[in-house]
């Protein structure tokens, strides 16, 4: 079938084509760094890693640029808060930034450029934008002219007319056109500056993203990518400018992913339910936080609960039980040549799900479906050779750890510390499970069935489970 991505700027999906057969280039809206990562930022880099990682394991070579916004009138505003230096309150935040990337398996983009990194190549921007009659100066800033560009809308679908009469529209003595938008702003007291042809001044938000794309991916590239809530005016802004300034089409596929509700809620600091990614990793583990965000399509709204992390909790241990299960199948050296159907072209069908706009649901479900059939023949007489089942956990392993970014622990070690977290919530220490289990296998061994009957009995009251292995008796909490 070959990869198809819903375009924002059709509104459809499309074939893929890169401009350049084997490599392609992908630009993504970083975060602005003044605060820690939320839920919502957690969605939008796992889906983008998520993305960088299927091309590369499609064969692809890929220039993937995240960019880091590190001036604007948050970091401003928040450092004058703190009594900090706003440059210091920017790599604070870079860092804490790499904090929970790195525990969500995030892996780094190719180029990580900062806003006040590139300084030169914004003023050269702006310059041609000038030249061209696409901007003009007032007072020391720089206007971007949205009448200037006729197409302004085009990847929003929303209308010039409509949104001059909007009520929305901010008011601005400086501009000609209310739409109009800032692509330098004149230096205020206190606040940092760089010298310009038109004053000192810091760059706008905008035309930071157009400069540092273009100067590593050309002015015409493959993938642009962010929040919907980017969409308008951030994205349609940088199509204006970017090719108004090259006369070139500035990206080719328009990538974005829905949002986060809490709770059925939206999220946002007035109603206070904003989620910190850190806060959430308290309690959860990072690869079930990752898991979470995988159930559902990028592009759908995607509600979080302590429910619905708590079953990503649990289907992430049944995907390890099922690893450690198929490590037993492969040590009990069946003899069949049959393999399930569901353990077959495991690759081939994860394929075909991430290959229609990078369904997650699709191709985690392929792997729930190889689990299940793991389960359902062991103990059986019919299992499969040894050989067979290694190249299984090698194709599940492979599309788990390379595309989706999980399964990445020790499975032994994952499921040993899933097993003790849950057990003090039961009242029930660890070391009075592993005296019980002793005691029942010596009952077992003399043939007091009755009292090893008794004890699993009451383990399983308080909530926990023994399961009988050729290693042994381990013990796991009961699902609820």
């Amino acid at each position: 079938m070959g990869l198809k991505i819903f375009n924002t700027m059709t509104r459809k999906k499309e074939d893929f084509k890169p401009r350049n057969p084997n490599r392609t280039g992908m630009y993504v809206c970083g975060v602005t760094v003044y605060d820690y990562c939320h839920i919502g930022h957690a969605r939008s880099q796992v889906l983008f890693d998520i993305i960088f990682r299927y091309l590369m394991f499609k064969g692809y070579e890929v220039t993937y640029v995240r960019n880091f916004t590190d001036i604007d009138d948050k970091i401003i505003n928040r450092a004058n808060e703190l009594k900090i230096d706003w440059k210091e309150l920017a790599e604070k935040f870079v860092r804490e930034f790499y904090v929970d990337m790195d525990a969500l398996g995030v892996l780094r983009p190719t180029r990580e450029p900062k806003a006040t990194e590139f300084i030169a190549q914004i003023q050269a921007l702006i310059a041609k934008l000038v030249e061209g009659k696409y901007a003009y100066t007032v007072d020391g800033d720089v206007m971007f002219s949205v009448a200037s560009f006729p197409e302004y809308g085009k990847l929003s679908g929303k209308k010039v007319d409509e949104l001059m009469s909007g009520a929305r529209v901010d008011v601005n003595e400086k501009k000609k056109n209310p739409l109009d938008f800032a692509l330098w702003k004149a230096a205020k007291p206190g606040e940092p500056s760089w010298e310009s042809p038109w004053g000192p001044g810091r760059p706008g938000w905008h035309i930071e993203c157009s400069a540092m794309s273009m100067f590593y991916l050309g002015q015409h590239f493959d993938i642009h990518g962010g929040g919907a809530d980017l969409t308008f005016p951030h994205h349609e802004n940088e199509i204006a400018q970017s090719e108004a300034a090259t006369g070139e089409t500035f990206v080719n596929y328009w990538v974005h992913n829905g949002f986060v509700n809490i709770r059925a809620e939206k999220m946002s600091k007035s109603l206070g339910n904003v989620l910190n990614i850190r806060d959430i990793l308290k309690t959860v583990h990072p690869e079930a936080l990752r898991h979470f965000l995988l159930t559902s399509h990028y592009r759908s709204p995607l509600d979080y609960s302590d429910a619905f992390v708590k079953e990503s909790s649990t289907a992430l241990e049944r995907l390890y039980a099922a690893m450690a299960a198929l490590d037993e199948l492969i040590e009990a050296r069946g003899t069949s040549d049959d393999l399930p159907q569901e353990l077959t072209g495991i690759e081939e069908r994860f394929s075909e799900a991430m290959d229609d706009d990078f369904n997650t649901p699709r191709a985690l479900a392929i792997l729930f479906e190889a689990a299940r059939t793991i389960n359902r023949i062991s103990g059986t007489n019919s299992v499969p050779k040894p050989e067979l089942l290694r190249e299984v956990k090698d194709r599940i392993l492979h599309v788990a750890r390379e595309v989706l970014g999980i399964l990445r622990e020790d499975q032994t070690e994952f499921l040993e510390r899933a097993r003790k977290a849950g057990a003090p919530e039961l009242g029930i220490s660890e070391e009075l499970i592993q005296q019980y289990i002793v005691e029942r296998a010596e009952a077992r061994k003399s043939k007091n069935f009755a009292r090893a009957d008794e004890i699993r009995n009451e383990l399983a009251s308080k909530g926990i489970v023994l399961e009988d292995t050729p290693k042994g008796t381990i013990w796991k909490v009961k699902e609820s």
